[in-house]
């Protein structure tokens, strides 16, 4: 396989509403090597794929994820919104996998079936009301399935992201085998060129970020560091990021980065 991974960020969520089910599936159909999602945990305790603290963007609900409660979330529209929500042959009735709410576990259950190799990247969101128990409930549900630890010759491998450096060293504390990302928005202060905290190997730079700071995936990379780069849409930053030699591309058009690298 030539090129970086490619993962879909959100699913195909350039033509399907995003962390449903659906742009999940059509990912996997394109090829995407892997999968991006984002958690929160609901008042009851599951992991739901919501990427924003509210729900009025992504749903026809309104108020924060964080305070419903999983059968609460699962009576609101969470597709509808999305302008290619509507399948392409004119069906006007919108299908539960494009509108309704996706659990972590529901995901997990879809690249289980996959019956492919695929590679989960799970973004923990913060700052939460839950702090670490976002975390904790995330090990314990990659424990049920066996993926709390890379294993050789399973087919789907987990990856834990975050922009909060503490939930990164809380996943490193409660399952140090699990692979790591420490997502960056702006470069800390605190940042040595190159270097990354706890343990952590990959660098989860923006497209932004890596325009504004050419030097800043060579110096990642010499210092032995995967990257890994979000949210590279346009041709010409797709050119960018292939150019510079990155591990990964995060993408809401798999297919178009596929396609660059002739997969």
């Amino acid at each position: 396989m030539g090129g970086p991974l490619v993962f879909a960020h959100r699913g195909s969520s350039y033509d399907l509403p995003e962390h449903t089910l659906a742009a999940y599936l059509r990912a996997l159909d394109e090829g995407a090597d892997g999968l991006e999602c984002d958690v929160r945990l609901t008042r009851d305790g599951h992991l739901v794929c919501v990427h924003d603290r509210r729900l009025d963007r992504t749903s026809n609900g309104r108020g924060r994820v964080s305070v419903r409660t999983l059968a609460e979330l699962e009576s609101l529209d969470f597709g509808s919104w999305h302008p290619r929500a509507v399948p392409a042959d004119g069906d006007e009735v919108l299908d539960d996998s494009r509108t309704r709410l996706l659990t972590l576990e529901r995901l997990l259950d879809a690249v289980r079936a996959a019956g492919r190799p695929v590679r989960l990247l799970i973004e923990t969101k913060h700052p939460s009301r839950y702090g670490a128990h976002v975390e904790r409930r995330l090990v314990e549900l990659l424990h049920r399935y066996g993926l709390h630890r890379p294993a050789p010759d399973d087919p789907v491998q987990v990856t834990v992201m975050s922009f909060s450096p503490l939930a990164v060293r809380r996943i490193r504390t409660f399952a140090p085998a699990l692979p790591t990302v420490l997502l960056l928005e702006v470069l800390p202060r605190w940042l040595r060129p190159g270097r990354l905290p706890f343990g952590t190997r990959v660098a989860g730079p923006g497209i932004a970020l890596v325009r504004a700071r050419p030097g800043l995936v060579p110096a990642l990379r010499a210092a032995g560091n995967q990257v890994y780069v979000w949210t590279v849409n346009e041709p010409a930053d797709l050119d960018l990021v292939l150019a510079a030699g990155v591990d990964g591309v995060i993408t809401d058009r798999p297919a178009l980065a596929l396609a660059r690298l002739g997969r």
